[in-house]
């Protein structure tokens, strides 16, 4: 167990309830991003209930896309989404400010890279609703895909209890997913998953 490769875990979050609050406190080396881009009353509550649990709980956090409440609400870096080519102005970055991208393919990996990204979420990896079978990458074309990527890897699509298991066969450091945290059959401690 002493070589066991240390996997964090990005969960996109955009509501909260008590499966997820349960769920959140069952995984170690956890990174929130918070997936909140209205500014309704009903979404800003969504994302101050989710804000005040994580600073509670001392579990980092990043805001997606929003560099003015990432300076606002103090969070410990951005997720700079695939279509977003905004580059961030030093002046912004404090120290330790995460900035992490998605991409889905080469064109996108250099934009991210140009944007300091320090880690890179690759997707599709697995079948999940928004991709059907035919626009995933799996674990050979998602592996050809990143084999010259000089960064920091996380697998992004699909990624459930049994799938999980399967980023180990990839360069990958981290797992990201969305909906998993949702499940109520997550047990603890949820490293054991990996």
């Amino acid at each position: 167990m002493q070589n066991e490769k240390i996997y964090k875990h990005y969960v996109f979050l955009d509501r909260f309830n008590k499966i997820v609050e349960s769920n959140l406190l069952k995984f170690s080396n956890i990174i929130i991003i918070i997936d909140i881009n209205q500014n309704d009353n009903k979404s800003l509550k969504e994302q101050s209930l989710i804000i005040d649990f994580l600073k509670k709980y001392k579990i980092p956090f990043l805001i997606k896309n929003d560099y003015q409440k990432c300076q606002k609400y103090k969070a410990d870096g951005i997720f700079i989404e695939s279509i977003n080519k905004k580059n961030i102005r030093p002046i912004l970055l404090k120290k330790k400010f995460q900035i992490i991208g998605g991409a889905h393919n080469q064109l996108e990996y250099y934009q991210k890279y140009r944007q300091n990204c320090s880690v890179l979420m690759l997707s599709p990896l697995f079948e999940n609703k928004k991709y059907t079978s035919n626009k995933i990458l799996n674990i050979l074309r998602f592996n050809i895909k990143s084999l010259h990527w000089n960064i920091k890897l996380c697998a992004l699509g699909g990624i459930n209890s049994n799938t999980i298991k399967k980023v180990k066969l990839t360069k990958c450091i981290a797992t990201s997913f969305k909906s998993f945290i949702f499940d109520p059959k997550i047990k603890k401690p949820a490293y054991n998953l990996m």
